[in-house]
């Protein structure tokens, strides 16, 4: 039940003598390699007797380092340069080795977190354009493309951005201006680039979609990018709790080259086979298998199919899955949309009958919903942690507006005439709300719980990138792995669950709608 609510995984108790240890919880960010090392993690866990959850497409870097340093996950892959420059916000550096010791040592100090040693491979940032591009501009560096870089257009992930060692260190090392700057998703900036809507895109040096597009890297020629070793970053105390889980992710230190790596997210990349199967093959290349991986129930529907079936059938094959995750949804959209009725009803009634300050309180409720959802998940991680309790209490918060607004505006509103001519029968002001105001105003305030749950169930979509599950689990992991399919796999089933709850709330408003 802990892993289900998001409980902290490094705050559970341990197992009583004979009980089996708990499992350990391996993440991932949401791009194709990092589901691909998760996955190995995990299998490699197993193959030694070890139980893992998947946790796969948390959000950005700081979603995962926050999930990690409050426990609710165990274990992920990151990357030393995004270690030094995003979390210990310290200068670039040349040299990997040095790199490595250093956030090996401060994160031991500040974070009470644990290095694994490298994978064996570096997966730096790869500025990439179209071949027909670099033809005819002559671009070979990032200083070339520093030269020319006012008349292009940039697509570049919202991480990049804003990081450090992103676009803004890129603008101070080169001095690179772009025409325009466009955030994109990372799957989609390929193939926005491949159509001609951008230019420049940011990529990674392991990246099976270069080659797919046929792109050409610009070499770094001024070194700006420190080095990025793939390793194994553990929580806090994990590795005193549970050495074996560190014997174990050791095995794969060192093993793995760019060569390889760049070939395994090939498969899973362009050629669309499964991540846990990808998974399974290298790690049994590598003889680190001694028996079959556990299955893989805890992975997203789209890391497990895979093959050229057309949607229909893609759909079909994966319908237990999908079922799985839909119900999930409406426990999100389902329980977050009671407790916001449950709360916002009665508020609404109540600050129409002070009336004083009402706008006020609604205004403030109403700015919630200008904070990006992601945002604010992202915000819940330290208090909450991952899971389903802190994407309950975001779509709580989400839904409270549209029904607070509809609630007030339809008691203050309720026809004045008939109000005047209840007062004048000598109704009370209790009997007045119950029979005749509330009534006249039960459509009003059905409208914006209608409102409400169908806003609901698209930002439930974002669930997924703090592990709650839903149907957001194929749509993130399709847009990382640019399958369409699996985008859709979610995607569908989302905007037929909010037309079906739409639906349902319409004739529930029908059935309070007074007569006459």
């Amino acid at each position: 039940m802990a892993a289900l609510i998001g409980a902290p995984a490094a705050a559970a108790p341990r197992a009583a003598a004979g009980e089996p240890p708990r499992p350990i919880v391996v993440a991932s960010k949401p791009f194709g390699e990092s589901y691909l090392l998760a996955e190995m993690f995990a299998q490699l866990l197993e193959a030694n007797g070890i139980a893992a959850d998947r946790r796969p497409g948390l959000g950005a870097t700081e979603i995962a380092f926050r999930a990690l340093r409050r426990g609710a996950i165990d274990v992920y892959p990151e990357y030393t340069g995004t270690g030094l420059l995003v979390i210990l916000h310290e200068r670039p550096a040349g040299d990997a080795r040095a790199v490595y010791a250093q956030v090996a040592r401060e994160f031991g100090e500040r974070f009470d977190m644990r290095w694994l040693p490298p994978l064996g491979f570096q997966n730096t940032y790869a500025i990439a354009v179209r071949r027909e591009t670099a033809e005819r501009l002559g671009l070979h560096t990032l200083s070339d493309l520093a030269r020319v870089g006012p008349r292009l257009r940039a697509g570049l992930t919202p991480d990049f951005i804003g990081r450090a060692d992103g676009l803004p260190g890129l603008q101070k090392a080169y001095g690179l201006r772009f025409r325009e700057v466009r955030a994109l998703l990372p799957a989609v900036k390929y193939q926005a680039l491949a159509a001609g809507g951008v230019d420049v895109i940011d990529g990674y040096a392991t990246d099976g979609l270069i080659a797919r597009y046929d792109l050409v890297v610009l070499d770094d020629d001024r070194a700006f990018f420190p080095p990025y070793e793939a390793a194994a970053l553990l929580a806090p105390a994990l590795a005193e709790q549970r050495p074996d889980v560190v014997a174990a992710l050791t095995e794969l230190s060192g093993r793995l080259s760019e060569a390889e790596m760049r070939a395994l997210n090939r498969r899973v990349e362009v050629d669309g086979e499964p991540v846990a199967r990808v998974a399974h093959d290298a790690l049994g290349q590598l003889g680190l298998l001694r028996r079959p991986p556990a299955d893989a129930a805890g992975l997203p529907a789209r890391t497990r199919a895979g093959g050229d079936t057309g949607l229909l059938a893609y759909l079909w094959d994966d319908r237990a899955t999908l079922l799985r995750l839909t119900g999930r949804h409406l426990l999100l959209v389902g329980v977050s949309l009671a407790g916001a009725i449950a709360f916002a009803v009665p508020l609404g009634l109540a600050l129409e009958r002070g009336r004083r300050g009402a706008e006020s309180v609604i205004r403030g409720v109403g700015v919630l919903q200008t904070v990006p959802g992601i945002a604010l998940l992202a915000f819940m991680i330290p208090l909450l942690g991952i899971g389903v309790v802190p994407a309950l209490v975001a779509l709580f918060l989400y839904s409270l507006y549209p029904i607070l607004r509809n609630t007030y505006t339809g008691v203050r509103d309720a026809a004045p005439d008939a109000v005047g001519a209840a007062r004048a029968l000598g109704m009370t002001p209790g009997q007045v709300l119950r029979h005749v105001r509330l009534p006249l105003a039960a459509p009003l305030i059905m409208a914006g719980i209608r409102t409400a749950a169908v806003i609901n169930v698209g930002t439930a979509t974002l669930a997924a990138f703090i592990g709650a599950g839903g149907l957001g689990d194929p749509i993130a992991a399709g847009l990382a792995l640019s399958d369409t399919r699996m985008i859709l796999s979610g995607a569908l089933p989302a905007a037929a669950l909010a037309l079906v709850v739409d639906g349902l709330l319409g004739l529930a408003e029908r059935w309070v709608r007074p007569g006459g």
